[in-house]
């Protein structure tokens, strides 16, 4: 996507359909609420310029920063 406000959007349009799988609109609609929480927590950024679309990492390391894989070690 070329911004979250993009992606956000895509993911709402594709919930409105009502012939998606079960397992997809299980998927969309959890994603969708990462998006949401990333765009709130990081709603200063994105009035600054930042619209890039959070990889899945970034999303997952946004609601766990304790979780081995998003630590950051300073050496």
């Amino acid at each position: 996507m070329e911004s979250i406000e993009a992606h956000i959007q895509k993911d709402r349009e594709i919930l409105k359909d009502p012939t998606i799988s079960e397992p997809k609109r299980h998927h969309i609609e959890d994603e969708l609420h990462d998006l949401i929480d990333y765009e709130a927590h990081h709603h200063e950024e994105i009035e600054a310029g930042d619209h890039h679309d959070p990889n899945a990492i970034e999303l997952f390391c946004d609601t766990h920063p304790d979780e081995p894989e998003c630590l950051i070690y300073d050496d």
